[in-house]
């Protein structure tokens, strides 16, 4: 039988608050200096699910970080009945002492987050913010769930949806993803706050006194939106609602298609498999971003940032469709 791969070597055993336990893990490019990519993952999808994604980027010449979000994979505690966070807490608590553990081992570095769906709505709050700075940060196949953003039809269904997610959680105490088909096992905060912001539009975090919708208004880092072909969770619209938060970010979009992927059929999970084009404009577009002024002139001349005309730089308009209530991540991969 075939042997599962060899997790990456790990970097740090962090404790953001009593009790809790992240595992960051490392693929380090032996160049000192090249920048840090930290992958945050999707709703209810295990850190070990992106690491075709995170050993692609590797070769791509970025030093690459994962770690799970509180609840997941093997932080701890897992996501069950009576344990309790939110939106807060993984912002406030657990991404600012995994940039700062980050930071410590790796010293010197640029440091991109890189966020996959959910993964990438917290790397926004948290850069927001403004708690340990960051570099950059990368946005793949991740947008707002306010239903508006997903057309009439389905964006009522999604509203329904997730307003009765959120009221199971509260009653149960903790959200059964596992078995439900939907987001993976969650704490009842992180489903309240979710369907908060899918019924308001907007980010108003529980427990927070931190203001995310003023603070994304002033956000003024490079910014990447990677779109992904055939993606029902994070269409059009929903990314642009996202995006629209953050007028200030010095924004470039990319859309992976089905041709840039070979053909492969890609959505919002798939394209972590069948990742080579995406690791490639990924790769050139942090390595750009994050150079010095001089680095960036002699890159110019050379020709080695060249615009590969994938780039599209004017909103794309929302989609009449939207996604379906259903499975949010690839719980057992």
């Amino acid at each position: 039988m075939k042997q599962p791969p060899e997790p990456p070597p790990v970097l740090a055993r962090i404790e953001p608050a009593d009790g809790v336990t992240l595992v960051a893990r490392v693929l380090e490019h032996p160049e000192p200096g090249r920048p840090v990519a930290v992958v945050l993952p999707a709703m209810g999808a295990a850190a070990r699910f992106y690491l075709p994604f995170a050993r692609a980027l590797h070769k791509e010449g970025l030093t690459v970080v994962t770690a799970d979000l509180r609840g997941q994979g093997e932080a701890t505690p897992a996501a069950a009945r009576g344990v309790r966070f939110g939106y807060r807490e993984l912002a406030e608590e657990d991404l600012p002492a995994l940039v700062a553990a980050v930071r410590s081992a790796l010293p010197g570095r640029p440091l991109v987050l890189v966020g996959h769906s959910l993964g990438g709505q917290l790397a926004l709050l948290y850069a927001a913010a403004g708690r340990e700075p960051v570099d950059a940060v990368v946005l793949i196949a991740a947008g707002s769930v306010w239903y508006r953003s997903f057309g009439a039809l389905r964006g009522l269904r999604n509203l329904a949806a997730g307003q009765l997610f959120a009221a199971l959680a509260t009653a149960l105490g903790y959200w059964p993803g596992e078995r439900l088909g939907f987001g993976g096992t969650q704490a009842t905060g992180v489903m309240r706050d979710w369907a908060r912001q899918g019924r308001t539009g907007r980010y108003r975090v529980t427990g927070s006194t931190t203001d995310y919708e003023q603070a994304l208004g002033t956000l003024g880092l490079p910014l990447l939106a990677i779109g992904v072909d055939n993606d029902t969770l994070a269409p059009p619209g929903s990314r642009e609602h996202l995006l629209s938060k953050a007028p200030r970010a010095a924004l470039d979009r990319w859309q992976y298609t089905t041709d840039a992927a070979g053909g492969k059929r890609i959505d919002h999970f798939r394209w972590v498999r069948h990742n080579a084009a995406l690791c490639a404009h990924l790769a050139q577009w942090v390595l750009k971003a994050t150079a010095a002024p001089e680095d960036t002139a002699a890159q110019e001349d050379t020709g080695a940032s060249k615009d590969t005309g994938a780039w599209k730089d004017t909103a794309a308009p929302p989609q009449k469709d939207g996604p379906q209530p259903g499975k949010d991540g690839p719980h057992d991969a």
